[in-house]
């Protein structure tokens, strides 16, 4: 069979890590997988630190063969700063980059777009659809609204501006495909009658088979993850009065990293940043996993609960929106009610080993993979790719 062609346009792909280049890389295996032959194009690897990875610096453009097609990885200014503007001048150093791409780059088709930022997914769509190619938008966050509820963006000039490409990224697809319910209804409300498509973050790994608790009255729970002020860590390790028997563990990195390994307790334990496969086996040894989010997003379903519930780790989630219904719906563990502290504080003095042991792992494991199954997911994608 011949691979038929396609092109995906990210801001975010390995060797980054994080739960956008996962995605993302997982989309890229599927298609392989089912005989598509994929030309990616991405900025050179630089989040979440802002820098550029090693072996990556000075250059302006590099060309990659892959197991699935070709990698073309083009110059960008990479910033992590917290100031609006120098991130603005981050996202469109590559959009400049991909004006160039696709001006002297031949291209496939069919292209799938990764939006946000709202920058490069406008230019991506821009230019694809002057180019008479069939756009698939990906889009994994509600950008600018998300920006508005996290106040990161004020209404003006400036926010009615992202509103408008947002509108236009929308209106020039042929099929746009989010991660969450939330996504798809705020796309409906635009009426702009474009085929629409749940596709929710299920990684794609194996995961291990449960180990078996230990004979214990300690309880330890851990977060992997953004150490960002969006997650709001750093607020909860120092507010939280940790009972004797119950240990917070932290792995991953970001702005509220050396904050927290400031923080003088012996219930809470920085791990540092380690390789995914690596945390995977790591997981395993604890007993439940906490999502945390400062700010209910609109859209935003955080993708931690569906690698969480794979390996089987029973979920403690505050961060309200969709996600509470997944957990609640699907018996993945304990929601706690969003932004509440003083609730959160009640339920970690309160848990008990009795009632972790009621959920088991393995089930955690086969509800994740029924319910959310990647395979399921991307065979009727593809049917709508076909289609296209």
């Amino acid at each position: 069979m011949k691979p038929k062609e396609i092109l995906v346009v990210t801001n975010y792909f390995p060797p980054e890590r994080g739960a956008a280049s996962n995605r993302i890389f997982s989309l890229v295996d599927q298609l392989q997988k089912n005989h598509h032959q994929v030309t990616v194009v991405c900025p050179f690897p630089n989040y979440p630190h802002g820098t550029l990875f090693d072996g990556f610096k000075g250059k302006i453009y590099q060309k990659k063969s892959a197991e699935f097609g070709t990698i073309h990885r083009l110059w960008v200014w990479p910033s992590n700063s917290s100031n609006t503007f120098i991130r603005l001048l981050s996202m469109i150093s590559f959009s400049i980059s991909l004006v160039f791409f696709f001006l002297f780059r031949r291209s496939p088709k069919k292209v799938i777009i990764q939006y946000s930022p709202v920058f490069v997914g406008f230019t991506a769509v821009f230019w694809s659809r002057l180019l008479g190619k069939k756009v698939v938008l990906n889009v994994s966050d509600l950008w600018p609204l998300a920006g508005l509820e996290m106040g990161l963006l004020q209404k003006g000039f400036y926010y009615n501006l992202l509103t408008k490409m947002e509108h236009y990224c929308y209106r020039k697809s042929q099929l746009i495909i989010g991660q969450s319910q939330e996504i798809l209804d705020h796309v409906k409300q635009k009426q702009l009658n474009i085929p629409l498509f749940l596709y929710r973050n299920f990684p794609d790994f194996k995961p291990a088979m449960p180990t078996k608790r230990t004979e214990s009255n300690e309880i330890k729970i851990v977060y992997a993850g953004l150490l960002g002020v969006a997650q709001g860590l750093h607020s909860i390790c120092s507010k939280i009065e940790w009972p004797e028997h119950i240990s917070l563990h932290l792995y991953g990195t970001g702005p509220e990293k050396e904050a927290i390994q400031q923080l003088e307790s012996k219930h809470i334990v920085y791990h540092g940043e380690i390789e995914r496969k690596l945390l995977h086996i790591e997981l395993q040894k604890y007993d439940l996993a906490l999502i945390p989010l400062v700010k209910r997003i609109y859209g935003s379903v955080p993708s931690k609960i569906f690698e969480l519930a794979r390996i089987g780790l029973p979920l403690l989630y505050f961060a309200g929106g969709e996600g509470e219904q997944l957990v609640l719906n699907h018996h993945l563990g304990w929601n706690v009610a969003h932004s509440d502290t003083e609730a959160l504080q009640t339920f970690i003095t309160e848990i008990q080993v009795e009632q972790i042991e009621k959920f088991s792992k393995v089930k955690i494991q086969e509800t994740a993979l029924k319910n959310f199954s990647l395979d399921d997911q991307f065979e009727k994608f593809n049917m709508r790719l076909e289609e296209l």
